[in-house]
């Protein structure tokens, strides 16, 4: 047998296919394999002349790479970001979805190796990732995190599309202790119309409650539209608070700007609109000299309220009464209210002598009632009060200067 030239041996022995691109899901570790191989055909053979020429076999195709998720199992821990890394190469799209339809958006990395949740995998969910290389291999993989032991809520003032005064924080009141504030604040993002600044600031609410307020440095300029997204869920509030489960949002708009002046000393209260006084009429404040003095600064018209009945024990007064009181507009949550009050028609101008309430005459009182607007602030001033009104009483956040106010976010 007469032997086999090298041409002849490439004629007879064809070049080996490329190996199309492998996909593996590994498991244990939550792992994605993606096929990241550079794959290249062999050339045929030619005559290079006397002296043949050879074929070169193709190389092999590159074992394929794998992609790492994070949380993974079906009883991962919530309130972490998910991460999907690959080990070797570039991812091009990474999308990681939740049962019912949401999804977590995120970044991958300068190197192309790691992608990373914008936000927290929320307690009780099931998540599905697709990813996908530079190469266009991909795979999919899913997790589940456990169940919240325990639940936070809240609670959000002012209501949703309202139309409120120019004093009105944006207030948020939790039901559980809040022990990662810094967690929590940054997820509460803040937008406003004409890109006013402001500042959250952690207050003690009168119940006892853990508390939030945003305001601006200086009363909201009329036409200003407030917009909250709070991006909770999946956010630990720490022990004894438990995890957010869902997320909030609300918007509202600052109508008119008015402003009411209560002078104890003089016994008035005045109404002003964009600068313009449009009621100035006579009132009686709390009796000086003990726990029926009125509070001074700056409150907040809370809600109005109509007729309602006042007790003194709700206030923890000694010397009992039991009214009801009409066009009650409530500043505080401590109890003191602008209300008509006919019985004091006597100190009406004169003097103090109610219980903490600043009353009015019923005719001043239903002009006032009408006109303002919760969001007001009522600014009292004068010499004989128990005391400046707390920022968790109502709304007494402006009773703290700018400066000081900055300093209550846990974010520095």
């Amino acid at each position: 047998m007469s032997p086999v030239s090298p041409a002849m041996r490439a004629f007879l022995v064809p070049a080996r296919p490329p190996r199309p691109a492998r996909l593996a899901l590994v498991t244990g570790a939550a792992v994605l394999g993606l096929a990241l191989t550079a794959c290249s055909g062999g050339a045929a053979a030619t005559d290079r002349g006397a002296g043949g020429g050879g074929g070169a076999a193709p190389s092999e195709a590159a074992a394929p790479a794998a992609i790492s998720v994070s949380p993974h199992g079906t009883s991962a821990v919530a309130g972490r970001p998910v991460t999907v890394t690959l080990a070797a190469g570039k991812l091009r799209e990474v999308t990681v979805s939740a049962d019912g339809g949401g999804a977590l958006t995120g970044r991958i990395s300068a190197d192309g190796r790691t992608w990373t949740s914008d936000r927290m995998a929320a307690p009780g969910t099931t998540y599905r990732v697709k990813a996908r290389d530079t190469s266009g291999s991909g795979d999919t993989a899913s997790f589940t995190t456990r169940a919240a032991g325990k639940v936070n809520k809240l609670t959000l003032a002012p209501g949703k599309n309202t139309t409120v005064g120019i004093a009105q924080p944006l207030s948020i009141v939790f039901d559980n202790p809040v022990k990662d504030k810094a967690a929590v604040e940054k997820a509460l993002k803040v937008s406003t119309s004409n890109d006013t600044e402001g500042a959250w600031g952690w207050v003690r609410d009168h119940s006892g409650r853990d508390r939030v307020d945003w305001r601006p440095e200086k009363y909201w300029k009329p036409g200003t539209r407030i917009t909250l997204d709070a991006e909770l869920n999946g956010v630990d509030s720490g022990p004894a608070g438990g995890f957010f489960v869902r997320d909030y949002a609300t918007a509202f708009t600052v109508g008119a700007s008015q402003v009411v002046e209560v002078d104890l000393d003089r016994h008035r209260l005045t109404l002003r609109r964009d600068g313009r006084t449009v009621m100035d009429v006579p009132v009686s404040g709390g009796t000086p000299g003990g726990d029926k003095r009125s509070w001074r600064g700056t409150a907040v018209l809370m809600s109005k309220e109509g007729t309602i009945n006042m007790r003194s024990e709700t206030v923890g007064l000694g010397d009992a009464y039991d009214k009801m009181v009409d066009y009650s507009m409530r500043l505080t949550w401590s109890g003191m209210y602008a209300h008509a009050a006919p019985w004091n028609a006597a100190y009406f101008g004169r003097a103090n002598h109610s219980s903490g309430c600043v009353g009015m005459s019923d005719a001043d009182a239903a002009a006032l009632y009408r006109q303002v607007r919760v969001g007001d602030p009522f600014e009292i001033t004068g010499k004989d009060t128990k005391g400046t009104v707390a920022e968790g009483n109502g709304y007494g956040a402006w009773n703290v200067s700018w400066a000081d106010w900055r300093t209550r976010s846990a974010l520095g």
